[in-house]
């Protein structure tokens, strides 16, 4: 997911996204710990993701 296409979501957007990155996250994990996971790089994929929306939140309320 890029940069700008986070920044142009909505506040409730953002939470909703949020929340649905946690939840993949949750499973991933669950995958990989029992070895059921095809491409561990993705855990990694979406912590990156989740890092960027709660920048862009935490943007929008120090603004």
């Amino acid at each position: 997911m890029k940069a700008n296409e986070i920044r142009a979501m909505s506040a409730e957007e953002l939470q909703k996204k949020l929340a649905e990155l946690k939840d993949e996250l949750f499973h991933l994990r669950f995958q990989l710990a029992i070895n059921q996971l095809d491409n561990p790089h993705k855990i990694t994929e979406v912590k990156r993701d989740i890092a960027r929306v709660l920048t862009v939140i935490n943007g929008a309320k120090n603004a």
